[in-house]
């Protein structure tokens, strides 16, 4: 039963991190090319956010969203 535990250990310390470790060393020799990773997740957030408002925009100049205020009678 140990060596099961053991076995998951491995699994995320020598496996699954080990792009997390390649970063924090890499951050040592170039600060900019380290975080390169977490510009690109914020502008892929970014994008999303964009496309997002402007299917909210499109939904709401064709008036299909009901706004009718029946879901809870203390509104």
């Amino acid at each position: 039963m140990k060596d099961f535990f053991y076995a998951i250990e491995d699994l995320f310390v020598n496996v699954l991190f080990a792009p997390y470790d390649a970063l924090r060393a890499l951050e040592l020799d170039n600060w900019f090319a380290a975080n390169t990773i977490s510009w690109l997740f914020l502008a892929i957030g970014f994008i999303a956010m964009l496309y997002w408002l402007k299917q909210l925009k499109l939904f709401n100049d064709n008036n299909e969203e009901d706004k009718t205020v029946s879901s809870h009678s203390f509104l």
